[in-house]
């Protein structure tokens, strides 16, 4: 293969070649792509915090959920996921919802800059006698905004059935 025949074997890989002599000369190839501004999305930073007690088949979870800022959050739900099952035919606060028999999805209301939203309160019965329940905690949607600190909003907690409060 001759230099010349590889040079332009090279261009043409390349995707531009320069056409004419001079000021008259214009590049040939792919025509240029439009990009998309990406959007700018909310940056919140949502933490939660509280205890858990397990006692005579009763689980007793209260917990308050904040933002840490620095954008503003109308809404954002917590779920809260049991290793044993929960009896049936409990009601659950207004914000509050069955997932399934071992999980209790709740909103935790608007959420501002550097603020918190009210404690959120459970008090659910076991349906069984169990020695210990493990609770994780965790948020699974807020409003679309991003969380570049997740591991303040998810938790796993052990819970002996002592009657006394587990933090988070």
């Amino acid at each position: 293969m001759s230099v010349m025949s590889k040079v332009l074997l090279g261009l043409a890989l390349t995707g531009t070649v320069v056409v004419g002599v001079g000021e008259s000369a214009r590049a040939v190839g792919p025509a240029p792509v439009a990009v998309e501004p990406v959007p700018v999305t909310a940056e919140a930073d949502l933490a939660h915090h509280g205890h858990v007690s397990l006692w005579e088949r009763r689980l007793g979870v209260w917990l308050v959920s904040e933002n840490h800022g620095p954008s503003h959050v109308s809404q954002a739900t917590v779920r809260l996921a049991f290793s044993e099952p929960l009896a049936g035919g409990q009601e659950l606060p207004p914000s509050c919802l069955w997932g399934s028999d071992r999980v209790v999805v709740c909103r935790t209301g608007e959420l501002r800059a550097a603020g918190a939203a009210g404690e959120l309160a459970l008090d659910l019965r076991t349906a069984g006698s169990p020695d210990e329940v493990t609770v994780d905690i965790g948020t699974v949607w807020s409003d679309g905004s991003t969380d570049r600190n997740p591991k303040n909003d998810r938790h796993r907690v052990l819970v002996l059935a002592t009657g006394d409060p587990y933090v988070f």
